[in-house]
């Protein structure tokens, strides 16, 4: 007989295998980065609201969830089990909108506190007598669990009437598959029209894979096609595998058909008396309950490799584009200095301030000018980086473009910010003027804004600026020209440095939020070698 581990060890490993799981992130847009989001809320779900809460509570009521698509007859065949309408049943799809868990009153406080499904808040509704009405649907933002309870139902089991998996709302789609995965027992409901729907067959492999406790219930078959739809359908689940899965039948009646009263007690009988035997035979409990957990728990070697191959794919793609990003900087950084080693900002109407100064331009205007080229040229530096990122990104599928290369309205331009730093930079160098200027006899003393405008010439024109070298030597002498030399081509390194790193910096903020780090790899491995070795 197959029991629950329930050590205090395996839990401890259990409950740090969630938290791994629970920080996993996929958020590059990859090809496999959907399917591993799911499958991490898939299992995130299975060990929050089923698992964990399973081993720590081995004699907590049985939970068989009855699932299935758009119409099958879920509610009602709950209702005819219980013998009372507990769910809404009805003609309009979905009906079901808020799921209502059915107990035994001396079970309900199992189900009343945050034991299992804790991200759904617990209501509950006034005891129905037979021929009322029920109330309305529960309408509100959070998401809820309704829970009944009626003495008809046997201590030990509790039915949970989930939304339709295949319903045209998401919301319903989503919470029944979290439903389905705090499942101790999975009853799986279809017609005898939609037995071969996609979306059915689906979790009935999902729960194969898993080695779920498993029922189906093949419903509304017209008396006349019994034994032909049930053939073609027990041919179809031994086809898939699942041949030992136990299976019921319930004839289509005027009460399934339009979904408002009780199906007779004999229709749903077989189904009752397996559901029953699972809770009071104590053998059978413990099989099932077992079955499914270690189930989930061996399901474990596969899914956390996976997980954490997908967290190694986003790794890996986030290093790409941050080497992308890195290589076309660093391409642009060597560039863009050989280009001011070659004088390339003494060009355009800055060479022809030059050319004009002093006689037809002043030191200002010949700063500006230089200023303005300095700064196009770093915008132009700064632009064809960014263009070969985007050329790179493109061949990237993790990059997502859209998502990544989005600029903040708010933010200000790099027009902007290299404006400001070239005039900083100007004004420094105003400054060192001004201090070399100072020691000199105040008599012959140059105007400090033409030897800043000779100083910048003479860094930024290369061989065509040798005229201001000399000059500059001639107002300040050889060695105050070399300082001032020395000490602005420091600052036009920094200049350009801190500034290829700003920008640099920017286009990398929108992937460094995504916060994409080597360890939850290894983490996950880790929490699952741990786990592996408590068990």
């Amino acid at each position: 007989m197959v029991t629950l581990d329930v050590r205090p060890q395996l839990l401890d490993a259990l409950s740090a295998l969630r938290d791994r799981v629970a920080a996993a992130r996929f958020p590059l847009p990859l090809a496999g980065a959907p399917r591993a989001r799911a499958n991490r809320d898939e299992l995130l779900a299975q060990l929050n609201d089923y698992l964990v809460p399973r081993l720590r509570d081995p004699e907590a009521p049985l939970l068989a969830v009855i699932g299935g698509s758009t119409g099958a007859g879920k509610s009602t065949l709950v209702n005819s089990l219980v013998g009372r309408r507990v769910s809404e049943a009805g003609v309009l799809r979905p009906t079901t909108r808020t799921p209502v868990l059915v107990c035994h009153p001396e079970d309900h406080h199992w189900f009343s506190g945050m034991r299992v499904l804790p991200d759904l808040t617990r209501v509950w509704m006034p005891h129905q007598e037979p021929g009322d009405d029920l109330p309305a649907p529960v309408e509100r933002g959070e998401r809820v669990l309704r829970v009944e309870t009626v003495d008809t139902l046997p201590r030990g089991i509790a039915l949970l009437d989930a939304p339709d998996v295949d319903s045209l709302v998401a919301d319903n789609r989503v919470l029944a598959a979290e439903l389905i995965s705090a499942a101790d027992i999975w009853v799986m409901v279809t017609t005898a029209a939609r037995y071969a729907d996609a979306v059915p067959w689906h979790l009935l492999r999902t729960a194969k894979e898993h080695r779920a406790t498993l029922v189906t219930v093949l419903d509304r078959v017209p008396h006349q096609m019994v034994s032909e739809v049930s053939r073609q359908y027990g041919a179809l689940l031994t086809k898939a595998g699942l041949g030992e899965v136990p299976r019921f039948t319930v004839p289509e009646l005027p009460e399934s058909a339009w979904g408002g009263g009780l199906l007779p007690a004999s229709a749903v009988a077989p189904l009752r008396t397996w559901l029953v035997h699972q809770t009071q035979d104590s053998g059978a409990r413990r099989q099932a309950m077992a079955r499914t957990a270690h189930g989930v728990l061996d399901s474990l070697k596969v899914r956390m490799p996976e997980l954490a191959s997908a967290a190694a794919a986003q790794y890996a793609a986030a290093l790409r584009l941050t080497a992308a990003v890195d290589g076309a900087y660093d391409r642009e950084h060597a560039r863009v200095q050989g280009r001011l080693q070659a004088g390339a900002v003494l060009a355009g109407d800055a060479l022809k301030r030059w050319r004009a100064y002093p006689l037809d331009c002043t030191a200002g205007e010949l700063l500006d000018s230089l200023v303005e080229s300095l700064g196009a040229l770093m915008l132009c530096t700064v632009t064809a980086a960014d263009e070969r990122v985007d050329e790179a990104w493109r061949r990237e599928p993790g990059a997502g473009v859209a998502e990544l290369t989005d600029r903040d309205p708010t933010l200000e331009s790099p027009e902007h910010r290299i404006g400001v730093a070239v005039r900083r930079w100007r004004r420094v160098l105003e400054e060192y003027a001004e201090e070399e200027v100072r020691h000199l006899d105040k008599s012959a003393a140059p105007d400090a804004e033409a030897v800043a405008a000779l100083v910048a010439t003479t860094l930024l024109g290369g061989r065509r600026a040798s005229a201001a070298g000399e000059q500059l030597a001639d107002r300040i002498g050889a060695q105050g020209a070399l300082r001032l030399r020395e000490r602005g081509g420091h600052l036009l390194t920094e200049l350009l440095d801190e500034t290829l790193h700003t920008e640099r910096e920017r286009r990398l903020a929108p992937l460094d939020a995504l916060d994409v780090h080597p360890e939850p790899q290894s983490e996950l491995i880790a929490a699952l070698s741990v786990l592996q070795k408590e068990r």
